[in-house]
C-alpha cells in the first residue's frame, strides 16, 4: 500500500539518511513496516537543533519538503499566508497518488492535511492524534480546529482516528488508542524498593514550560525541609535547566536533586526500575510516556489529571493525582509515604496496567490498520 504520511514533526538529513524525533521513529517504522512505499510530508531541518533523534531504519520513496509556519506573531501570519498555497499544493500531489493517507496531528501544518484529506474521500485514511484529545481542556485555536474536523464523519470520510483514552459523545470515526514503548520479551521482574530509604523520585522530559520540572524540584525540596528522606534524579534538557540549577546550588540540594541531561534509553529503564516514584506534573500531554514507562517498571506516577491520566491513573488508585497545591500534595504524599505495603500494592496495579501495552501489542494494532 503506497502510504503518505503527513506531519508537522520535521526530518533532518545527515550524510547517513533520514533521522527525527526518538520516540516518533519507533512508531513511524511500525507503520512503514506494512506499506509497500512510504512518501513522508512534513518539514525538513539541516540540523537536529538540540532534538534526541533517531536514524529512520527504513528509507522513504520521497521526502517533499513543507514550509513551517506559527500564527502566533504578525510576522508568523504573514509567512502563514506567503506559504499557504505552496504547501496547500504539495499536500494535495502527493495525496493524489496515495492508496493511504496518514496524518500526524496536531500541528499547524497537519491542519492543513486535515483539509486537503477531504479532497480524497475514497481514500483510505488514518490519523494519530498525539495530542489531548479531552474536548474541555483549554487548547490552541489551531488545535481545536483540528478536533472538529476530525470529528466531523462527513468531512473524514473513510477515516479512522486514533486518540488517547476514552471520551463521552465520540463520533464513530474515533478509535481509542495507546502507544508502547517495550516489547513484550522485555518484560522481567522489578527489585522490591518499598522497604528502602531514601524514597527515590525520577522526572523524565523536556525542562521546559508544559512539563513544570521546577514543581517536582520545589515538591522534592519542600519534603526534605519536613523531614522526609527522599531523591530526585531529573532526565532531560529545556530551557529550565539554568533555573533549576541555580535552584539546587541556592538550597544545598546537590546531594538530593541532579540533573542528569539526556540519557540513552536503557539508563532510563535502569533509574525507573530502581525508582518509588515518577513525577510529571505537565500542563498539556496526549500518551504520558514518561508516566507509562515508568508504570511499566513499578514506579508509581505523581501525574497532573490532564488528557487521558486519570484513565491510566484509574482516577488515583494507580498513582497520585496531583493538585497543583503545594501544601495538599505535600500532604498527600507523606501520607502515602506512611504505608509501603500500600505503595507495593499500588505499584503492582500500574505495573500489571502498564504491561498490557507492549510494542507487539502496538504492532498488532497497527498491522490491522492498515487493512482498510
Amino acid at each position: 500500500m503506497k502510504t503518505v504520511v503527513v506531519s508537522s514533526a520535521p526530518l533532518i538529513q545527515k550524510a547517513d539518511g533520514w533521522y527525527a524525533y526518538s520516540p516518533y521513529v519507533q512508531e513511524l517504522e511500525l507503520w512503514a513496516k506494512y506499506a509497500t512505499t512510504v512518501t513522508m510530508v512534513c518539514p525538513v531541518w539541516s540540523d537536529t537543533k538540540g532534538t534526541l533523534v533517531t536514524r529512520l531504519s527504513f528509507s522513504p520513496e520521497h521526502v517533499i519538503t513543507l514550509h513551517e509556519f506559527n500564527i502566533k506573531t504578525l510576522q508568523g501570519v504573514l509567512r502563514a499566508f506567503f506559504f499557504l498555497l505552496p504547501n496547500l499544493w504539495k499536500l494535495y500531489r502527493a495525496m493524489q497518488r496515495a492508496e493511504h493517507i496518514h496524518l500526524r496531528c496536531p500541528g499547524n501544518l497537519s491542519l492543513l492535511g486535515c483539509v486537503v484529506q477531504s479532497l480524497f474521500p475514497k481514500t483510505y485514511k488514518t490519523c494519530k492524534y498525539a495530542g489531548n484529545w479531552d474536548p474541555k481542556a483549554a487548547q490552541p485555536l489551531a488545535y481545536r480546529w483540528q478536533k472538529k474536523l476530525l470529528s466531523h464523519t462527513r468531512f473524514t470520510q473513510n477515516m479512522r482516528v486514533l486518540v488517547y483514552g476514552e471520551w463521552p459523545q465520540a463520533t464513530k470515526n474515533i478509535v481509542p488508542f495507546f502507544t508502547a514503548s517495550y516489547y513484550a520479551s522485555e518484560i522481567h521482574s522489578v527489585p522490591d524498593r518499598w522497604d528502602t530509604r531514601p524514597w527515590h523520585v525520577v522526572f523524565v522530559g523536556t525542562l521546559g514550560t508544559n512539563k513544570r520540572p521546577m514543581y517536582v524540584v520545589e515538591l522534592v525540596a519542600q519534603l526534605r525541609q519536613q523531614g522526609v528522606p527522599i531523591t530526585l534524579a531529573l532526565y532531560g534538557h529545556g530551557a529550565a535547566q539554568a533555573r533549576i540549577a541555580q535552584f539546587i546550588k541556592e538550597h544545598n540540594l546537590s546531594q538530593w536533586i541532579v540533573l542528569q541531561g539526556n540519557q540513552p534509553r536503557e539508563v532510563i529503564q535502569q533509574a525507573l526500575c530502581k525508582a518509588h516514584f515518577v513525577c510529571l506534573p505537565s500542563q498539556s500531554e496526549g500518551w504520558p510516556k514518561a508516566v507509562a514507562e515508568g508504570m511499566f517498571w513499578g514506579a508509581i506516577p505523581w501525574a497532573t489529571p490532564v488528557s487521558c491520566v486519570p484513565q491510566m491513573l484509574d482516577e488515583g488508585r494507580r498513582g497520585l493525582l496531583l493538585t497543583l497545591d503545594m501544601d495538599r500534595d505535600l500532604d498527600h504524599i507523606k501520607q502515602l509515604c506512611t504505608n509501603p505495603n500500600a505503595l507495593r500494592q499500588q505499584a503492582q496495579q500500574a505495573m500489571e496496567w502498564s504491561r498490557q501495552y507492549t510494542l507487539d501489542a502496538f504492532e498488532m494494532a497497527i498491522r490491522k490498520l492498515m487493512q482498510p
